[in-house]
């Protein structure tokens, strides 16, 4: 019997035991599902809150778009208006706020069928010279199913704008304006893109669509047309034979032993038979004529912009010359450098020479910079570049004294003809020559041509 109670009494326990770890589990689970509850709960708070905010957000980036300065105080009057007549009772503060309100309203209307527009802009000539204007045309149609009141197109043309007054269009109607560019400097503008205006009378309200047509129009720079006898100027026509002896070419320099590795297509039979040992001929290299054209790009280095603008056209006439006669050149200048960049820094920018039109659009993206490389500098790296030049023009402004001019030559390797041009509008033209190096002053850009067929004649 006292096994049996024992047994019976354990068994209770055990009982009593099971029930009371239920009822621990039966709250944890309650807990639970009180947290889950309340995690819920933030993560709605915060997915409400992100909506709200970006709707806020929406709705400021919205009024400043749309709402001008007039528009802001003719709200901010209509709400101080009502506020007032409502709490203090003061009528003339109600009419005054609510005239404002109205006059919010109705312009309102105004802002409909900003994008009913089809809007085309053509130009007649992607490519100008500096100094001319360019024409074009607009074609502003309704697509609409409706038709658009009257509006306005802006048309960015480099800092500038253009303004054109669009009429009331019924739908499917056009509306045909001429575009009128003045002349402009040398540079590459952005023509584009259109934009429509819709705003009621007053000004209060705006509305803009800016369409993705965009024309870049590329001013060249001026050049001036320079005989192809201006190689004589330097001495160095195509296939003239060089310094260099290699093993095989068209030009015959002498007859010599033979050395192991030499071609035995080169072997001189007849004077192996005189002096009994294999005789080999040898030549002298010719090759094409490659010529370099280096501006020099530092703001300091000019007197002015008109000086700089100078030497872009004295560059491009040369530049252009070489491309017509087919030779072979490199077109250099300085690239800015960031003034974040810390240390000595290499860098030149090179003129697309594949063709005149890729060549003078290369030209016309040209600007000085206050943060660049030295005329010396921009010399030896293009030297670098390509080591078989017989010939390279350096152009550069008036600040550029001899003594840099003739470091910059020596940068060159010794079998290259150098030739400096100095842009400087108050010198008259004249060609010197400076311990070996040809220097020439222009003051204007005809002066190059006829100081190069001075030189070539002399």
């Amino acid at each position: 019997m006292p096994d049996v109670n024992l047994t019976e009494s354990r068994l209770t326990r055990t009982s009593a035991g099971t029930f009371r770890t239920g009822s621990r589990t039966s709250i944890t689970s309650t807990s639970v599902r009180r947290q889950r509850r309340i995690v819920r709960a933030v993560v709605r708070l915060a997915e409400m809150w992100r909506v709200i905010r970006a709707a806020v957000t929406a709705g400021v980036r919205w009024a400043g778009r749309t709402i001008r300065p007039a528009g802001a105080v003719v709200a901010v009057a209509a709400s101080i208006g009502l506020l007032s007549g409502l709490l203090f009772g003061w009528v003339e503060w109600m009419v005054a706020g609510t005239a404002a309100l109205v006059l919010l309203a109705m312009s309102v209307p105004f802002l409909f069928g900003a994008r009913s527009y089809d809007v085309a802009l053509a130009l007649a000539h992607e490519r100008v010279v500096a100094g001319t204007g360019v024409t074009g045309e607009i074609v502003v149609r309704n697509d609409g199913t409706r038709a658009a009141l009257p509006g306005r197109l802006d048309i960015p043309v480099g800092r500038g704008l253009v303004e054109f007054g669009v009429p009331f269009l019924r739908p499917g109607q056009v509306a045909t304006e001429p575009l009128v560019i003045p002349p402009l400097p040398r540079g590459v503008v952005r023509v584009g893109p259109v934009t429509t205006v819709r705003s009621d009378p007053v000004g209060l309200l705006r509305r803009e669509h800016a369409f993705d047509d965009v024309h870049d129009l590329y001013v060249h720079p001026r050049t001036v047309a320079l005989p192809s006898t201006s190689a004589g100027l330097v001495r160095d026509l195509e296939g003239n034979a060089t310094r260099r002896l290699v093993d095989a070419d068209m030009s015959f320099h002498a007859i010599r032993e033979y050395v192991p590795g030499d071609s035995r297509r080169q072997v001189h039979w007849k004077s192996t038979a005189k002096t009994g040992r294999l005789m080999v001929r040898q030549y002298e290299e010719s090759r094409r004529s490659r010529m370099a054209v280096v501006l020099a790009a530092a703001s300091s280095e000019y007197a002015d912009a008109e000086e700089y603008e100078l030497a872009v056209s004295a560059a491009a006439s040369l530049g252009l010359r070489a491309v017509r006669d087919a030779r072979d050149i490199d077109v250099v200048a300085g690239s800015e450098i960031p003034r974040v960049v810390k240390g000595r820094l290499r860098a030149i920018r090179h003129v697309p020479v594949v063709s005149p039109r890729a060549m003078l659009d290369g030209f016309s993206a040209l600007d000085r910079h206050d943060n660049t490389m030295s005329v010396e500098d921009v010399c030896r790296l293009a030297s670098e570049a390509n080591e078989r030049l017989s010939i390279a023009f350096v152009v550069v402004g008036s600040a550029v004294p001899l003594t840099r001019l003739r470091q910059a030559a020596l940068a060159f390797p010794a079998d290259t003809a150098v030739a400096t041009v100095i842009c400087d509008e108050r010198a008259h033209p004249r060609m010197q020559s400076v311990a070996g190096l040809t220097v020439l002053t222009i003051g204007t850009l005809d002066d190059l041509s006829g100081l190069l067929v001075r030189g070539a004649t002399a």
